[in-house]
């Protein structure tokens, strides 16, 4: 009798199982909806964001509490509000996502955030720098970095290595002057002095004259925020050209300057900026190891990935946590609360989401551009750890 009776408890106990098994099958995808720019000429910025995605999913599977997790891509081009707000109707209304993800512009994120405010609907930003978005949008969560927060640590490691004046130059845009301000503020509020600024404007290609007065003023650094048009190609080149280093005036720059894929546009002329970042692909851990491998897989290509890749990565893991966490499932508001608070061993080291302003908070790295075996790498030589978004531990 005990033998049927345990015989009968088997038999179910399989069936229950199988019953589970099916019906974790039977669930529709997770959808994901990216709206990023794949087009168009500059760096390779959405192939960049594919690969790491596939990295992440070549580590971790592409399962996760029996929904299989899937992304839908979508172009926005580059700055253009209007096609971003579009996409973000159309995924949500027609894709039917559970979340979007991506978002290279802030122009494009804040057009992107009164669409997602309205639907309640959750949105990963990966890159998006300025410091403006996620105040006036309650469902939006930042994986990347602000200006400030990348520009204020910079000021405060130069005003404490004997770099006693500045000066800089930015690119005249909502960025730039975030930047520039962050810096500005940080590096008086230390002890150091600002000797002149320029506001380049963005179609700048020839910097020769601006370089010319920064020689003249003979500070002991110039702080450069010209990355994200022509990669600061044009900047580099006068920098060099005019002996600006020759001279003894460092370069300190914001990552998008010193970024991989930029380096060997630079040439030479890149050894020795110092720039502050929150991720280098040099770093030796086990977790930067497996990621810069699984990358390189799958891009196809030695290509090092950057400070956006990795942020794609940690935006990954973050949507799987919040997924494991619900059984399966997005809601709006709770996906929204448990990400508040979220902790990551990430890449680039130790993230956190700040429960107060959906930021993120992470070690900012100083670092220094060097020659190795022919090829340019960021050496890390400082770590200014877990900073806010508005620059401040």
């Amino acid at each position: 009798m005990r033998s049927l009776h345990r015989c009968a408890v088997a038999i179910a106990s399989v069936v229950l199982l199988l019953v589970s098994i099916a019906s974790a099958a039977d669930q529709p995808p997770i959808r994901i909806g990216i709206i990023y720019r794949f087009s168009g000429g500059g760096p390779p910025m959405g192939k960049s964001l594919d690969a790491a995605i596939a990295a992440y999913q070549a580590l971790h599977g592409d399962t996760v509490a029996g929904r299989k997790i899937e992304f839908i891509r979508r172009d926005d081009g580059g700055v253009a509000p209007d096609v971003a707000r579009r996409l973000a109707q159309e995924l949500i209304v027609g894709e039917k996502v559970d979340a979007l993800y991506g978002l290279l512009f802030t122009p494009n994120a804040i057009a992107v955030g009164s669409v997602s405010t309205a639907a309640k609907m959750p949105v990963f930003v990966t890159n998006a720098a300025t410091s403006e978005l996620l105040p006036t949008n309650p469902y939006m969560v930042r994986f990347s970095l602000t200006e400030t927060q990348v520009a204020a640590p910079l000021a405060q490691w130069a005003a404490k290595n004997s770099i006693k004046t500045v000066y800089t130059i930015y690119l005249d845009y909502g960025a730039g002057h975030e930047a520039n301000d962050a810096f500005k503020r940080a590096f008086t509020a230390n002890g150091g002095k600002i000797v002149g600024e320029i506001a380049a404007p963005l179609s700048t290609e020839t910097y020769d004259p601006y370089v010319q007065r920064i020689k003249d003023a003979k500070p002991d650094a110039v702080f450069a925020f010209v990355g994200p048009v022509n990669g600061g190609h044009g900047f580099v080149k006068a920098y060099g050209d005019a002996g600006l280093a020759a001279a003894g005036i460092k370069l300190l720059a914001t990552n998008d300057l010193t970024t991989g894929w930029n380096l060997p546009q630079l040439g030479d002329n890149a050894i020795g900026i110092i720039s502050a970042s929150n991720y280098a692909s040099s770093f030796d851990t086990p977790a930067n190891d497996a990621f810069v491998k699984a990358f390189q897989t799958a891009y196809g290509a030695p290509y090092q990935p950057d400070f956006e890749a990795a942020a794609a990565y940690d935006a990954v893991d973050a949507i799987y946590r919040v997924v494991k966490a619900q059984n399966g499932k997005l809601d709006p508001d709770k996906t929204m609360e448990l990400v508040k608070g979220m902790k990551i061993d990430s890449p680039r080291g130790p993230i956190m989401i700040d429960p107060a302003t959906r930021g993120i908070v992470q070690n900012i790295y100083i670092l220094r551009t060097e020659k190795h075996n022919g090829a340019y790498v960021n050496v890390k030589i400082a770590t200014i750890p877990m900073v806010k978004e508005n620059g401040l531990p």
